[in-house]
């Protein structure tokens, strides 16, 4: 057993040497039988360094890495945090990551963020900020599993919903439990925005404020302070949703105001 070890010791020591006198073999003039100092140094030089700092597969296999798994962990971890605010179950799951990855191992604690942190997919950004700096990017999935509002008869664009029109069921769907509607009081003075099909989970984007105010209709200008109150019949200009500001003609006196919508027949103006 020693013998073997010492044998393997001798032929590592040697191993430079033995390279050396290869290539002064190969660089050797067949018919003079003269070295070529400068050739000869140089290739000398390079093979020694190859010897003795091995391949770039070997340097970079002995640098420690960052492990996948963690990349992973961190980026649905940010997710996680943000719909930390929600009773609703989620389901956050990252993407397969490439395993011939290799990051340097981070000295610091991962930094994560993502322009958008809503939606049934995430791009969430990994990033080692010291060391040798890297940044990855993360596609998360996130599903929802909460009581949503489903529609029981399909519906025509600009229709409104109403109680009767939706019930309540438990589904598991894409997103986050903010995407869908649950309550039914969400529905008061909406409409939607396409039409929608029957068994459809209801969205916050599927619907838009009903237009309470429209040109041409007849309103009533309200104008208020602590100690008296004027109303004066008026025709709007043009078309506003609750909380938008409108013109309106004071049909009295023929002067254009500009008020806020109060109600679907009221235009509030002055402070």
């Amino acid at each position: 057993m020693r013998s073997s070890l010492r044998a393997r010791a001798h032929a590592a020591v040697l191993a430079p040497h033995l390279l050396a006198t290869s290539l002064v073999k190969m660089v050797t003039d067949r018919t003079s039988m003269r070295l070529q100092p400068l050739r000869l140094l140089f290739l000398i030089s390079v093979m020694l360094a190859s010897a003795l700092t091995g391949s770039p597969d070997a340097r970079a296999a002995s640098v420690p890495a960052q492990t996948l798994e963690s990349i992973r962990e961190a980026a649905e971890g940010f997710v996680r945090a943000h719909l930390a605010g929600s009773a609703a179950k989620h389901y956050v799951s990252a993407g397969r990551l490439d395993p011939r990855l290799r990051l340097a191992a981070c000295g610091a604690p991962l930094e994560t963020f993502a322009q958008s942190p809503n939606g049934a997919r995430i791009v969430v950004g990994v990033r080692c900020a010291t060391g040798n700096p890297w940044t990855l990017y993360v596609p998360v999935a996130v599903e929802v599993e909460a009581s949503v509002l489903v529609l029981r008869r399909a519906l025509p664009r600009l229709a409104r919903v109403d109680p009767a029109d939706v019930e309540p069921q438990l589904r598991r769907l894409p997103g986050s439990a903010a995407t869908f509607v649950s309550d039914i009081s969400a529905l008061q003075g909406h409409r939607l925005k396409r039409a929608v099909p029957v068994g459809t989970a209801l969205t916050v984007d599927m619907l838009a404020p009903d237009v309470l105010v429209r040109r041409g209709q007849q309103v009533t200008l309200l104008a208020s302070s602590d100690l008296v109150e004027i109303r004066a019949r008026g025709e709007a200009l043009s078309e506003g949703r609750a909380d938008e500001r409108v013109r309106v003609r004071n049909l009295t006196s023929l002067k254009v105001v500009e008020g806020v919508v109060e109600s679907e027949h009221v235009v509030r103006v002055g402070p």
